[in-house]
Order: C-alpha cells, then sequence, then structure tokens
C-alpha cells in the first residue's frame, strides 16, 4: 500500500465520500483544481491541507448556537423568510375587509415575526439582517395597509359618474366630521375614501369616481391619476427586495466562510 506521501490526487480526492466530493466542487475545489494546486511548487502539501481542514469541517461537531463561525443553517433564516412573508400577505389581505385598521394585524403578526428572528443562530451579520427584517417588515406593514386601497383602485378601479349623496357627520375626537358619499349607478351609497372635495353643498350634483368593482374598497373621489400611492409604492417595494435579501445574505456568507480557510489556502 503506498504511503500518504506517495498517493496521488486521484487517489486521495477517491477516498472522500461522495456527498464530500461534490461539497468540494460546489466551492470551487474539485479534482481538476485539486491537480492543478498539486502541480504547483509544494502542491500536494497544499491539497492534503486542504483536504485535511475540509474534512475536519465536515465531519467536526457541529458548533454551539452562540458564537461565530461554522455554516450559517438555512432553515432558520428560511422559516424567518416565510413566516415574514405570510404575516405581510395576511395583513395586505385583511385590508380587504377592514381597510387601514389592518395596520393592526400586522403589528399584531409583527410578534412571532421577530419571535422567530431571535431563534435564528449567531452568525457574522446575523444581528444586522434581523434588524433589517423587521424594519422592512414594519415598512410593509404600516404603508402597505395604508395605501392597498389606492394600489387595488388603481389596478382594479373603474372610473365612472356618480352622484353626490347626501354626506354623514360625526363626532371625532370632540370634532364634527363631514364624510361625503355618493350614490353609484346600481343605486347604492357609499362612503368616500377621502374627503377631498367638500360634497355637503353638493348633494345631488354628478361628479367622476373611481370605483372597486367588487365592493371591496371604499369610492375614492377623483380620477385614477388622482389616487397617488405611486411613491409608497416603490417605497413597499424597496422594502419587499430587503426582506427578501438580508436573510438570504447571510446564508449565502455563512456557507461560503465554511469552506474559506480551505480556499484562502489554495490560493
Amino acid at each position: 500500500m503506498a504511503s500518504e506521501d506517495e498517493r496521488s490526487v486521484d487517489e486521495l480526492f477517491a477516498e472522500l465520500p461522495e456527498k464530500w466530493q461534490r461539497s468540494l466542487e460546489e466551492v470551487g475545489l474539485g479534482l481538476p483544481e485539486l491537480r492543478r494546486i498539486a502541480a504547483g511548487p509544494d502542491g500536494m502539501r497544499r491539497v492534503r491541507t486542504i483536504l485535511a481542514e475540509f474534512s475536519e469541517a465536515t465531519a467536526g461537531p457541529r458548533p454551539a448556537r452562540t458564537g461565530y463561525g461554522g455554516a450559517t443553517p438555512v432553515w432558520p433564516w428560511a422559516r424567518l423568510l416565510l413566516v415574514a412573508v405570510v404575516s405581510v400577505a395576511v395583513c395586505l389581505l385583511s385590508s380587504l375587509f377592514i381597510g387601514k385598521a389592518a395596520a393592526f394585524v400586522g403589528l399584531l403578526l409583527g410578534l412571532p415575526v421577530i419571535w422567530v428572528a431571535f431563534k435564528t443562530r449567531d452568525s457574522r451579520g446575523a444581528p444586522v439582517a434581523r434588524y433589517v427584517t423587521a424594519a422592512a417588515y414594519l415598512v410593509l406593514v404600516l404603508v402597505g395597509s395604508y395605501f392597498a386601497n389606492a394600489w387595488y383602485l388603481q389596478l382594479r378601479g373603474v372610473e365612472q359618474t356618480v352622484t353626490i349623496a347626501t354626506p354623514t357627520h360625526q363626532w371625532t375626537h370632540g370634532t364634527r366630521e363631514t364624510y361625503c358619499r355618493v350614490r353609484l349607478r346600481d343605486g347604492s351609497v357609499h362612503e368616500v375614501v377621502d374627503n377631498k372635495e367638500n360634497c355637503a353643498d353638493r348633494v345631488g350634483q354628478t361628479t367622476t369616481a373611481v370605483v372597486d368593482p367588487a365592493g371591496h374598497y371604499k369610492p375614492s373621489l377623483g380620477t385614477k391619476s388622482g389616487i397617488g400611492g405611486l411613491l409608497e409604492g416603490y417605497v413597499c417595494l424597496g422594502a419587499a427586495v430587503v426582506l427578501v435579501l438580508a436573510p438570504v445574505t447571510v446564508v449565502v456568507m455563512g456557507r461560503r466562510k465554511r469552506y474559506g480557510q480551505a480556499i484562502g489556502t489554495a490560493v
């Protein structure tokens, strides 16, 4: 049997378990690369060092939950992303039924999001990723719940001529507020989203409003171009990207670090 120093790169690589061979190939240290390293100065010693360090990192005991080092587990961060995305979706969908009060649903669902975030393993970048994920989530549920009706009416709303109906009056924080109402073509009367115009002295007059055909949201006086929410839509889009990238970045950085020392030796 050949001694340790006499065995070729092919023999050393063949002795590794198949899953280890695949892992080396994934990080750019497959058999062709090891052959190239072995052909250089002091090549075989470098190859044996790489394989030894890789074997130690792969077969060694699982690191403790606290502290840095080792590969970053994928599932805790994937779970955080899943819980956050589902919570945002539930919050925005609830605005179909309770309007802007959906923000309270989002804040309530934020509790399990925060809990899952702090169940992730400590690793480099993890603390920042947790807070960034939480911040992106808050932007999505607070801004999203407030402007969901505007985005929905922009996509599904239909402009039609409506008639100003007799407004309602309510006391809010000690102030008597007037709430505009309009009568649609089908004869039904609805309060509008925002009181953009003084409607108390315009009862019976016709105007344009954007109406939700499904009846989920209140009509909005004016045309689609006046609804707004475009800037806020871009803000939420950016927050959604951050919400996805923060956990993914931590996992990718952690997985690369696992073999970082071996790759550094090969360079």
